[in-house]
This record gives structure tokens, C-alpha cells and sequence, in this order.
């Protein structure tokens, strides 16, 4: 699916979130099954994971991380983006 130039890419805050919560959701399941499995290593893997699933997510949500990246090129064509004036040559 291809967006439009003036359509809103997504609220930072939002990405910083999903990467933020996994951290400490995961890490906190990982601190959890230390403690009950007296080892000392599934939190730092429960923040790996935590934080692969927080990109996952945010490039789940908001496409790709930008247009360079996938190669296309914005559009230079005003009809895209506005009508038609009355000046306008096309009939």
C-alpha cells in the first residue's frame, strides 16, 4: 500500500512507547523467572526480546521506517496533491 505525501507518518511518542513498554514488560517477565528459576540471565534476555518485540511493533504499526529505505521517491505532480485552479491547461 502506497501513502500519499500529506498523509501523517504516526506520532513519534507512540514508536518510543511500543520500544519502551517491551523493555519493561519483558524485562520484568525475565527478573520474574530469575527469581522462581534462581538464575541470573533471563532478564537481560527478557530485554532483548522486550525490545525486538517493541521494533516488531512499531514497524508493524507505521510501515516501513521511511520512503528512502524502500526506494521510492516522493511525488512531484501538484495535481496529487491539490484540484485543479481556474487557470488550469488541463480540460
Amino acid at each position: 500500500m502506497r501513502r500519499s505525501d500529506d498523509t501523517p507518518r504516526g506520532d513519534p511518542w507512540n514508536a518510543f512507547g511500543y520500544i519502551v513498554a517491551g523493555v519493561l514488560l519483558y524485562g520484568v517477565i525475565g527478573w520474574l523467572l530469575d527469581r522462581w528459576w534462581n538464575t541470573n540471565f533471563m532478564v537481560a534476555v527478557g530485554i532483548l526480546v522486550g525490545a525486538g518485540l517493541g521494533l516488531y511493533m512499531t514497524w508493524a504499526r507505521f510501515g516501513s521506517f521511511g520512503s528512502a529505505a524502500s526506494g521510492e521517491q516522493p511525488s512531484d505532480h501538484r495535481s496529487d496533491r491539490e484540484p485543479p485552479g481556474p487557470n488550469s491547461t488541463s480540460t
